[in-house]
């Protein structure tokens, strides 16, 4: 499902697409910024959303095998809650 998806099934049941648009960006822009501030979002029974450091390492570039010097970043990182795992592991069953 893309974003496009998503905004469609919102609209089905918000019965507005206008709304459901205005409603999934607002979201997706409220979540991207806290995280880029260093703070986490956490939805209980979906998951948390949050910055985490790479460090420093060194690298190899596969054509060469010459070392390269990757410095280090941030990344976003999404951890499951409990209750999204288990809907995804209920196939399994």
């Amino acid at each position: 499902m893309n974003k496009r998806e998503l905004i469609d099934a919102i609209s089905d049941r918000l019965g507005d697409k206008k709304t459901a648009t205005e409603a999934v960006n607002v979201i997706l822009e409220t979540i991207q910024q806290t995280v880029a501030k260093g703070d986490k979002v956490a939805i209980t029974g979906f998951g948390v959303f949050e910055k985490s450091e790479r460090a420093a390492r060194t690298a190899r570039n596969p054509a060469t095998g010459a070392a390269i010097d990757v410095p280090a970043s941030f990344v976003p990182k999404f951890r499951p809650g409990a209750d999204f795992k288990a809907l995804v592991n209920e196939g399994k069953k």
